[in-house]
């Protein structure tokens, strides 16, 4: 099985040579070195993935391997996003990703 942070990169990098601006997200919260726990801000459900086309039009794109599943948090994060008028899905590959940002693929979330 794929892990998801390998296909995470592949996409990653193959949206920046096509010309994306692309970000990774890390969501949750981490317990610091003297116990404290450090929260990153972001919204439960955060896409791994967001960005802009050239044309400034807002991506999101929730990585998952062959058997990853989609939280019901993470759904309800695209679904939110999709209404303001951004692009959204999950990819388990680089066509994928690629098909999302060029509204190609379509998505059942």
């Amino acid at each position: 099985m794929t892990r998801e942070s390998l296909i995470q990169n592949q996409i990653r990098v193959a949206l920046s040579k096509a010309g994306y601006m692309v970000f990774r997200a890390n969501v949750g919260k981490v317990r610091t070195s003297d116990g404290r726990f450090f929260d990153t801000g972001l919204p439960k459900g955060f896409s791994d993935l967001f960005g802009f086309r050239p044309d400034g039009q807002i991506f999101f794109i929730e990585v998952k391997n062959e058997k990853g599943r989609v939280r019901p948090e993470q759904t309800k994060f695209m679904e939110v996003m999709e209404q303001r008028g951004a692009l959204v899905g999950v990819a388990r590959s680089v066509e994928d990703a690629l098909g999302i940002v060029n509204e190609l693929h379509s998505n059942s979330l």
